[in-house]
């Protein structure tokens, strides 16, 4: 494709071969749901960190704002430039090597363009686990997981993006190389920039490889879902469970009944375990040690809460495929969801001892804005919920959207009245930017605007997502 003249003297600077710069795509200029169409802006497709120093520091150079682009699965709209002068949107798809091994170290070395599966399974391949698990991880990219501090499933027992990460090099604002890429588990020197990059959705710079925390594999795997009383219950009964098998604990999903008749609804082919589905279901995952039998520690944590009145019915995973059978009843969830069509759509997360309070008085208060319908589940072992509120049967999908914005300030407060956090896994983007002013301790914000400022005093990089401009 030709340039126009602004991108080809743009690309002259970077001294790139031709193949690397391009007008961008319409794919690059949209996101997963819709909400915030990009400006056409040109695309760079670099193949190494030096590559990208060159045209982050011709950016920097020439005051051309940069958007960093990972698989573009990101739901907050960080990976698209709403407004501004045209982007470079610098696309790290060609950066996808799996640099280095170290089984005896639990490290795996992966360039940020490599895709979340692939680095799973090239663990796989050395008898280690990569336990960060998404529903996007055939397309999603390891720089933007840690560039938004995904979370997913697993959260409970392995942690965030964050906790999988040791290393990272990247490239700063001003086009120089940090090397930090070091496989140590204690670094005690001086300001931590890993933990400042991660999260920061590349306001304050671009992530190119990072050295990532390995696992054993779990010598057993068991899956259950467990019928539960309520979410008082649910929590009582994760109690239990930790209790019982201490770190055994991968996931620890809750669900309602809500969302399972989404399910039958839009995707009837899914089939679901439950005959009836219960008001509240909680999915459990173990990974076991060798000498412990899965089933029957599933078996004892479903009897105690049987005897507790917590649990009224229960099914245990007999096979792998029936496992898979459960997962994939939780994984399509969000996409019924989309199906159905949601007034407004939260990623929240709250003090564990908060979820059955806050759930509790949400419902009531969104019910008495107007009739709806809630759908609230997620990762409950972690305190990160989803709650997406819809129409109420029969109501126009358009006209319930126009109190989008009455319905999101009003679980947004109530998030806040028991000190819980508007984004739990999602970040903040584009979408929440405005929402982290509202609800943002002005002391941390005027302290990211201190670190934003001094790191990127021109504002390059990626104008509008985190920060209001």
């Amino acid at each position: 494709m030709t340039l126009n003249p602004a991108d080809a003297a743009f690309a002259a600077q970077t001294g790139l071969p031709s193949d690397r710069l391009r007008p961008a795509d319409p794919r690059y200029m949209d996101e997963p749901r819709g909400k915030y169409p990009g400006v056409p802006g040109l695309l760079a497709l670099p193949h190494s960190v030096d590559e990208v120093a060159a045209l982050v520091a011709t950016a920097a150079r020439m005051r051309v704002p940069v958007v960093p682009y990972g698989g573009g699965t990101g739901l907050v709209g960080g990976q698209v430039a709403t407004s501004g002068p045209a982007p470079l949107i610098l696309s790290l798809e060609r950066m996808t090597r799996i640099r280095a091994v170290y089984p005896d170290e639990n490290v795996l070395i992966a360039e940020a363009g490599a895709i979340l599966a692939d680095v799973q399974q090239a663990a796989r391949a050395a008898d280690r686990l990569f336990p960060l698990s998404l529903a996007a991880e055939g397309s999603a990219r390891i720089g933007g997981t840690l560039a938004t501090n995904a979370g997913g499933v697993n959260v409970l027992r392995y942690g965030a993006a964050r906790d999988l990460c040791l290393g990272l090099e990247a490239v700063l604002p001003d086009g120089r190389i940090w090397h930090g890429l070091k496989r140590l588990r204690k670094d005690n020197t001086g300001y931590d920039l890993r933990n400042l990059l991660i999260g920061a959705e590349g306001t304050l710079g671009v992530i190119t490889a990072a050295a990532l925390k390995l696992s054993p594999v779990p010598a057993g795997q068991g899956t259950a879902f467990l019928a539960v009383a309520d979410p008082a219950a649910a929590l009582r009964l994760l109690s239990i469970a930790r209790a019982q098998l201490g770190e055994a604990i991968s996931a620890f999903e809750i669900m309602h009944r809500q969302g399972l008749d989404f399910l039958a609804e839009t995707m009837p082919q899914v089939r679901q375990p439950w005959e009836t589905p219960p008001e509240w279901s909680v999915l459990i995952e173990l990974g076991l040690a060798a000498g412990i039998d899965p089933e029957e520690a599933l078996a004892r944590l479903f009897e105690t809460g049987l005897e507790e009145g917590l649990v009224t019915d229960g099914l245990i995973a007999q096979s792998a495929q029936q496992r898979d059978a459960f997962w994939t009843v939780r994984e399509s969830i969000p996409e019924a969801n989309r199906l159905v069509g949601a007034v407004a759509s939260h990623d929240i997360s709250l003090p564990l001892s908060a979820l059955p309070d806050f759930i509790a008085e949400a419902g009531p208060a969104l019910q008495a804005l107007g009739p709806c319908r809630i759908n609230c589940f997620g990762h409950v072992g972690d305190g990160n919920l989803h709650y997406n509120v819809f129409p109420a049967p029969g109501q126009d999908r358009d006209a319930a959207r126009q109190g989008a914005a009455r319905v999101s300030a009003l679980v947004h407060d109530l998030v806040a009245r028991h000190d819980g956090s508007f984004s739990a896994e999602h970040g903040v983007g584009r979408a929440k930017a405005a929402v982290l002013e509202q609800y943002g301790d002005p002391v941390k914000l005027a302290a990211m605007r201190a670190i934003k400022d001094a790191l990127d005093p021109a504002g390059i990089m990626n104008p509008g997502a985190v920060l209001t401009v």
